[in-house]
């Protein structure tokens, strides 16, 4: 708009130009693009929005997604190991009532033994008064004491077959004992041991074997674990060899007595 008060020279006419004028093309020229940049830019950032937006909804979807599924495993795990802990708990219950069985056991076979060693020293104090007897009775005396002879040469073999016995229980208890020996190498002694115990003539007449499998089924005592001497492992395979002994020397005079009456 033209100033009417300002000289003529300092209004702008319309087609006045002067030589070489061109700025305001380039002006239209220039803002052609910087609306279009403007435009695309807008447009950019409404669909980098919608963009981000997918993005979110899609992350939120799997991050509830995962968690839906980490808390089902975690229910699962919980479950599973209370499962398995009453089931442990039921497993210690069960081994805490067969060790207590096993202990019953044991206490009532030793006070068995204890009971049968006194008897069989009875007996024995019984057969010896009767021996003294006999041998101060002349001719029955002389055939008592030769009868007596030859069962101490069966007594003599008793003792080394129960040594061997003996020495077999010790080696079965101390790999029983050990933490690093197989279980097969004790298995196959115990094996062994019931096999000699039913076929040797004095471990059958002394019924062997059932005091063994009684043995390998409750005597479960150990000394401690830097022990080396085989000696203190076991305590009812103790009794038994003591038993034992005791029965073969009952079995002496019993012998001795028997072959006397046969030939009188």
């Amino acid at each position: 708009m033209n100033n009417l008060n300002d000289p003529p020279n300092w209004n702008i006419l319309p087609n006045q130009r002067e030589p070489g004028d061109e700025g305001s093309r380039w002006n239209y020229a220039l803002l052609v693009p910087m609306l279009g940049l403007a435009a695309f830019r807008w447009i950019w950032t409404r669909e980098c929005q919608k963009e981000i937006e997918r993005e979110k909804k899609e992350y939120y979807k799997k991050h509830s997604s995962l968690q839906k599924d980490l808390e089902a495993k975690y229910r699962d795990i919980i479950t599973e190991n209370r499962r398995t802990v009453a089931h442990l708990e039921l497993e210690l219950e069960k081994e805490r009532n067969r060790t207590l069985s096993y202990r019953e056991a044991l206490v009532s076979q030793s006070r068995k033994l204890v009971e049968e060693r006194r008897i069989l020293e009875q007996e024995q104090e019984k057969l010896e008064r009767e021996k003294q007897v006999l041998l101060h009775s002349g001719a029955a005396g002389s055939l008592y004491q030769s009868c007596l002879a030859k069962e101490e040469e069966w007594q003599k073999r008793a003792n080394i077959l129960l040594k061997e016995f003996e020495e077999g229980l010790k080696e079965r208890q101390d790999i029983y004992c050990s933490l690093v020996v197989p279980r097969s190498q004790r298995l196959e002694i115990e094996k062994n041991l019931l096999v000699k115990a039913a076929t040797d003539p004095v471990a059958i007449a002394l019924h062997m074997e059932s005091g063994l499998k009684d043995i390998f089924k409750h005597d479960n005592y150990c000394g401690n674990l830097l022990n080396r001497n085989k000696s203190q492992n076991g305590r009812l395979m103790w009794l038994y060899l003591r038993y034992w002994e005791l029965a073969i020397e009952l079995q002496k005079f019993k012998r001795a007595e028997k072959a006397m009456l046969g030939k009188r």
